[in-house]
């Protein structure tokens, strides 16, 4: 048991009770449930982390059970991707399981409910099955094969497991009450015919079992003690409980259904269904795009596994639906990559500035701290020469007082370098700007301690050296979506508020030599401009980077909230 009762969320103070009531702390078991159709997204990181998370605090197992009854959709591929994605959140499972595991004792469970008159074919398609369910407030009316006998609902239901009748046509019905107050307990369908190859038993099948079947019976065969849902599965609880009911044997540990509110995220769509849409239809490339809120886009994206974790802890587990800002999630990386990234300068949008006064054919190296944050990350090499790029925003011909950067006739420090004075410009025939030239104080190199080195400068800019950089492509992403909740409106299609400007590729980018080794995944903070991480598109010739997030705080509105 936890100790401190006050710092529990209410799924831990239900466990609490449990115990406190006698359960064995060895019953204690929970699971994971996806369904293989899609790709794990930062929605699904709050149940993964509630569940795993539990299984760590009162060191019991965890299943990883894949509820695959529906092969029209779910395919290998996603399988591997979610747990490629549990594991890389930090979790292991205790066994991994399947619902196709269990296709023969959930068929033989259904033979049982026909048997003992609890279930019954039903030759009507799912219009009229929809029309005799009734409203609300008003009763559904029984199908009008709901009393065939046992014999005759047992010969047809092995004819729709023989493959006999065409999708559509014929499905097995549990036999409760078309009166209940609770639509779902109003003669749920228990299984559909659907000839479709499965991922795992192939052919085998012709009929699959329904989620609400399927759900309980699989918690029940592994003895799972807190079968937990989100909150839109409420209602599913009374039908949980009442399939268990059917099969129940005192001797054995009976879940408990519990539910918690889904996590959702401004400017972001949580449904698989409509993820796919975008991943099919060619608004991102593919499921692991930055721009997703997968776990793969955003471990792509340069987020860690650490940030998601601490999101899941900050956001916490809640009994309403609501919505977390994702300034939240932001927050919680860049407070992590402060800590522990690497600090280098990368030039942007590059414009040429020659120091004339500095000898052509001298080159130096500057030592540079790879991280203030980090006492012992130590420090690395940099290149200085005459000709260096800085970033074209940094530099004004006039300027008002509150430009701090580089203008004509004014300095500003080089970052780890000299204080640099600028004098003229170069432009091109159509006004641009090609060239700065400008003028170094010899004696004012950082660090050496010199008079000149201490003299205060109100601006200072980083750099990069030309005859060293490497040229590399920048990824900016941003928001996929320019509204805050782009599913919620009826009347308009999530796709209409699809952000035309969420990536902007940079293919004339440079960074410092320092990281010409850097591998996939490695994150650095541009200093400056914000956190970026090596993207697997990458290769030994040119080094591929895509922005994490921006420097600049979006959090300041959120603090007060926590």
């Amino acid at each position: 048991m936890k100790e401190e009762n006050n710092s529990l969320n209410f799924i831990e103070q239900i466990v609490e009770e449990d115990l406190s009531n006698g359960m064995d702390n060895s019953k204690l078991r929970f699971r994971f449930p996806p369904e293989p159709n899609g790709y794990l997204h930062i929605g699904h990181a709050a149940s993964i982390c509630l569940n795993f998370g539990l299984g760590l605090t009162y060191k019991s197992p965890v299943n990883l059970r894949f509820d695959d009854t529906n092969p029209a959709k779910e395919e290998q591929e996603y399988v591997d991707a979610i747990k490629t994605d549990i594991k890389w959140l930090g979790f292991q499972w205790d066994k991994e399981l399947y619902s196709s595991d269990y296709f023969q004792q959930l068929y033989d469970w259904a033979l049982l409910l026909i048997k003992n008159g609890k279930a019954y074919v039903d030759d009507q398609n799912s219009e009229q099955i929809a029309q005799q369910k009734g409203t609300p407030t008003q009763n559904g009316e029984n199908s009008p094969f709901r009393n065939r006998t046992v014999a005759e609902n047992l010969d047809l239901f092995e004819k729709m497991k023989n493959g006999d009748f065409e999708e559509g046509s014929h499905v097995l019905r549990a036999k409760i009450d078309m009166s209940s107050a609770n639509m779902l307990m109003r003669d749920p369908i228990i299984y559909r015919v659907l000839k479709k190859t499965h991922h795992r038993t192939g052919n085998d099948w012709n009929i699959y079992p329904m989620y609400d079947w399927t759900h309980g019976e699989s918690d029940y065969i592994e003895q799972i003690s807190h079968s937990i849902c989100t909150l839109e599965f409420k209602n599913h609880r009374e039908l949980y409980d009442w399939f268990l009911d059917q099969v129940y044997n005192m001797k054995n540990l009976r879940p408990k259904q519990r539910e918690f509110a889904r996590r959702n995220l401004s400017y972001t769509i949580m449904s698989k269904r409509k993820l796919r849409e975008l991943v099919e239809e060619g608004y991102v490339n593919g499921w692991d795009d930055p721009r997703m809120p997968t776990i793969s886009g955003l471990r792509r994206r340069g987020y860690t596994p650490s940030s998601i974790r601490d999101f899941s802890a900050t956001a916490g587990i809640s009994k309403r639906d609501n919505v977390v800002d994702i300034a939240l999630l932001e927050f919680h990386i860049k407070n992590e990559l402060n800590k522990i990234a690497p600090r280098v300068m990368a030039v942007l949008d590059p414009v040429k500035l020659i120091i004339t006064n500095y000898p052509e054919n001298k080159e130096e190296i500057l030592n540079a701290e790879n991280n203030p944050e980090d006492e012992t990350a130590g420090f690395r090499e940099v290149p200085f020469s005459r000709e260096i790029y800085i970033e074209r925003e940094d530099f004004r011909e006039q300027a008002n007082k509150k430009f701090f950067r580089l203008k004509l006739d004014k300095e500003v420090r080089l970052k780890n370098a000299y204080i640099i004075k600028a004098n003229s410009v170069v432009k091109d025939e159509t006004g641009n700007i090609t060239e700065i030239h400008c003028t170094y104080d010899e004696d004012s190199k950082s660090g050496s301690g010199s008079e000149a080195s201490k003299r205060k400068v109100k601006g200072t800019i980083h750099w990069v050296s030309i005859k060293h950089a490497l040229q590399a492509e920048v990824r900016l992403y941003d928001r996929l979506f320019t509204d805050e909740a782009p599913d919620s409106y009826k009347d308009k299609n999530f796709k209409e508020f699809i952000n035309p400007n969420s990536l902007k590729i940079i293919s004339d980018a440079f960074v410092e030599p320092s990281i010409k080794n850097a591998k996939n995944e490695d994150s650095f903070q541009f200093q400056r401009m914000g956190y970026f991480s090596v993207d697997k598109d990458s290769t030994t010739d040119k080094l591929v980077f895509n922005r994490t997030v921006p420097l600049r705080d979006s959090w300041a509105k959120m603090e007060k909230k926590i």
